[in-house]
């Protein structure tokens, strides 16, 4: 049990000793960073933030972001410094331009695609319900039509 409480308190105080304290020179910097490190993203990671990776690029880039923002740069110019570097994909919003148009538009044109395919299967659906419902017509109308003229026929006879 004594080993138990030892070894505890010494993942404690080395999980202490890995976090690391960085000094801010106002609570809007602190905000700022934290902003940005869950908003690039690591280039390694690819889907995961370099405040959460622990990729060597990552904390490059985290060493990099605290710098600019310690010297001052509004998220913005840290955003512009950052893609410039390692390009658009370092952010989780990519810009509207040609390169990434695809990615905009795809999901528009793959619903566009979806509605237009479900009408023209509809339509088709439809014409063959109303083809066979006049075919069922005709062939139920075609015995019908016979007994009346059937029955005209005889009333005529019987009038003459």
């Amino acid at each position: 049990m004594k080993y138990f409480f030892l070894s505890l308190l010494f993942l404690i105080s080395a999980a202490q000793a890995t976090q690391v304290l960085i000094e801010f020179k106002s609570p809007e910097q602190q905000a700022l960073f934290k902003e940005l490190t869950h908003e690039l993203r690591c280039p390694k990671c690819q889907n995961q933030n370099i405040a959460d990776s622990n990729a060597v690029v990552a904390v490059d880039m985290r060493n990099k972001t605290l710098e600019l923002v310690q010297q001052g740069q509004d998220k913005a110019q840290v955003l512009e410094y950052m893609k410039s570097r390692y390009g658009d994909f370092v952010h989780y919003q990519p810009p509207l331009n040609k390169f990434t148009l695809i990615l905009w538009l795809l999901p528009a044109l793959m619903v566009v695609g979806l509605m237009v395919l479900l009408l023209v299967r509809r339509k088709a659906q439809g014409k063959a319900v109303v083809s066979e419902a006049a075919d069922q017509a005709q062939m139920q109308s075609e015995p019908e039509l016979e007994q009346q003229l059937d029955q005209l026929i005889e009333q005529y006879r019987r009038k003459s």
